[in-house]
Order: C-alpha cells, then sequence, then structure tokens
C-alpha cells in the first residue's frame, strides 16, 4: 500500500506564473519505495488567472476559495490533504533535488519528530543565490528551542517555516495555520515546537525566490504595529500550549 506525501500550495493570482517553476521542481522529486506525492493547490480567491497555470496531472488538485490569506487557503486545502505527511510549498518557492525524500527519511528514522525544515537558499531575480548564516547543526529540535530563540532575535526564527513538512494529524490538531494577516507560517511553527520536537537538515531543500510582488516585500507586512499585535498573539498562543502540558506523541 503507498504511503503519500501531501505539498501544500496556496497561491493567489499575481503570483500564479510561478507555478509551473514549482511543478518543475516536484516533478523530479524521486521519493523512497512505497511513496507517491499529490499536490494540493488553493487559490486564495476566485479569479480567472490562476488555473491556467495549473498541471494537468491526475496527482494535482486544484480548487478555489474566497480570500483571507495565505493561512486561510492553506488550511483550506488541508480538507483534500490525503496523506500522513503535509509539505509546505509556497507557489513562488521551489524545491531542490531530494527534498521530499530527505524528509521522509527523517520521519522514517525518527518515529518521535513530528516536523522538519531545513536549510534555504534565497534565490534573487538576477539568477544568483544568498544563504543564512544562522542555521543550526543538522540533528533533533527539542521542544521550546525555537520560542527561545525567536524572543532572543527579534522575533525570527532559526529556521524557515516555509520548508516546514508536518505530520497531518498533528497539524490539524493544532487548527492549520494561524488566522493572522502575515506571520501565520512562524505561527505554526512556534506551536509544533511547543508540543513536539523536529529536525533540522543541513542540506539545502528550498529555493526562496525573492521577487516585488512577494507578500513579505510589501511595506503592510512591516507596518510596526500590526507586526507587534501578530508577534504578541503568536507568543501568547505559545505560552498557552506550554501551560497545557501536552506533548504530542506520534503513537498517541
Amino acid at each position: 500500500m503507498q504511503q503519500r506525501i501531501v505539498v501544500l500550495t496556496a497561491v493567489h493570482a499575481p503570483g500564479a506564473y510561478h507555478l509551473p517553476d514549482a511543478y518543475e521542481s516536484l516533478k523530479k522529486q524521486q521519493l523512497p519505495e512505497g511513496w507517491e506525492w499529490q499536490w494540493v493547490i488553493q487559490e486564495d480567491g476566485e479569479t480567472d488567472e490562476v488555473a491556467q497555470y495549473v498541471p494537468d496531472d491526475p496527482r494535482v488538485s486544484f480548487a478555489q476559495g474566497r480570500r483571507g490569506g495565505p493561512g486561510v487557503a492553506r488550511t483550506m486545502g488541508l480538507a483534500r490533504a490525503q496523506g500522513e505527511l503535509v509539505k509546505v510549498l509556497d507557489a513562488d518557492d521551489m524545491l531542490t533535488p531530494g527534498a521530499l525524500a530527505r524528509d521522509i527519511d527523517v520521519f522514517t528514522r525518527e518515529p518521535d519528530i513530528a516536523w522538519t525544515t531545513s536549510r534555504v537558499l534565497d534565490a534573487l531575480p538576477d539568477g544568483s543565490t544568498v544563504g543564512f548564516d544562522g542555521d543550526p547543526e543538522e540533528g533533533p529540535i527539542e521542544r521550546g528551542a525555537v520560542h527561545e530563540h525567536w524572543q532572543a532575535h527579534d522575533y525570527r526564527a532559526q529556521v524557515h517555516p516555509a520548508t516546514l513538512c508536518i505530520r497531518r494529524d498533528l497539524l490539524l490538531a493544532l487548527g492549520g495555520w494561524m488566522a493572522l494577516p502575515a506571520s501565520e507560517d512562524t505561527g505554526l511553527l512556534l506551536a509544533l515546537n511547543a508540543v513536539s520536537r523536529g529536525y533540522f537538515t543541513r542540506e539545502v531543500g528550498l529555493l526562496y525566490r525573492k521577487w516585488p510582488g512577494q507578500a513579505t516585500n510589501q511595506a503592510a507586512h512591516a507596518h510596526k504595529g500590526e507586526r507587534e499585535g501578530r508577534m504578541a498573539v503568536v507568543d501568547a498562543r505559545v505560552r498557552q500550549l506550554v501551560a497545557l502540558g501536552w506533548r504530542y506523541s506520534p503513537e498517541s
């Protein structure tokens, strides 16, 4: 019986033309024997501008919905995610060769690991790439470690939420992505870290495209008052999860 890793992508009309590059990176993935992938694409909106970029492939599922931001789109996409693992792939990003296989390998070798992240390279418009010099060592990430680093480094985590691969049952238990206008993926990452162990892979798993239209490049993303509000509710959620004392176990 095949096991499945679901690649989940939220897309809005301005970035839809990047989908073919994401698809090419997905087609190049070689999975371990007994595994297959499903690509769930959820449009954040109901336009006529996205469907033309969705590949004609039986492994690809596409749907639309009312605009609510990437977190809402991803969470709505979970309704069609039929697999044990859920891998995030933003519409404008690209997986590196072997990325999915490395995630699957971690979950297979480390049964108590609930989520994985990996190294990222920024893909610049001129074709060059830039890395991050603060990556942790390869290996498990203990509960609370991401929150501690995030607090000490101006609300910046040491691992990138755009590379998350998560056990689907835990993702559902935490309610998917946070209902925030931005930082919804960071909020999920910190919630995952509050209740479970993760893992960081030093090998590059994602090319993170930098382009003028991306959400994190908009002025609203850096608005001081909104950012403070987002960080406050993310932090409060983590503290409440810790106070509850619940710890996720894949066997439970």
